[in-house]
């Protein structure tokens, strides 16, 4: 017979529920460290993002270690693209600016943009970064201002990074104030959770 679950618990879990962002969202493109993975997943489950977009193409999705990963895991939703259009045309149903990280003479540092709009961010392999052909698709491409000699991050600090600027501007606009969901969907996504 299932535990009925404790009022507290109920309580925590509609006050995260309630904070969720769907409309922010990050895109693995071929990253293939699991500490890696592990470790954005559990940046996302702390800002708030609700839901992260595998693009794995000419890398498989990496093994992810149970103690380290399955409990952001756990409230992080997944879902899979079979190929880039399929990734760009899901995002832009939702309304999403799609921007991904690099390095090029183009990219425009990370708060020159606006994430309390529906945005979602392309984080690309540790080796070759994003895909050309990804960054073709792209409204927009950024970058972190760094100001020692190494030049890049880890991809999973980088995602941090870039989540919590997301997270100021959208805690500064009220954005984490009220949820984002109608309250029937809120209800059946509290009872999903509950089961967890």
């Amino acid at each position: 017979m299932p535990k009925e679950p404790t009022a507290r618990r109920k309580a925590r879990l509609l006050e995260v529920l309630s904070h969720r962002q769907p409309d922010l969202t990050l895109v693995l493109a071929n990253i293939h460290d699991p500490h890696n993975v592990s470790a954005i997943y559990r940046s996302c489950d702390a800002f708030g993002v609700s839901r992260v977009n595998l693009y794995y193409t000419n890398t498989p999705f990496p093994v992810l270690g149970r103690k380290t990963s399955a409990s952001a895991r756990k409230w992080v939703e997944s879902v899979r693209h079979k190929d880039s259009a399929a990734l760009m045309e899901n995002l832009r149903d939702q309304g999403m600016q799609v921007l991904a990280t690099s390095c090029s003479p183009t990219a425009r540092p990370l708060r020159e943009w606006d994430f309390t709009k529906p945005t979602a961010i392309i984080m690309g392999n540790e080796h070759s970064g994003v895909e050309q052909d990804l960054l073709e698709q792209a409204d927009g491409e950024l970058y972190i201002p760094m100001y020692g000699m190494i030049q890049s991050f880890n991809v999973s600090v980088a995602a941090a990074i870039i989540l919590s600027e997301a997270a100021r501007q959208r805690g500064n606009a009220g954005m984490y104030d009220a949820p984002h969901m109608e309250a029937a969907a809120l209800e059946e996504k509290l009872q999903e959770w509950l089961e967890k």
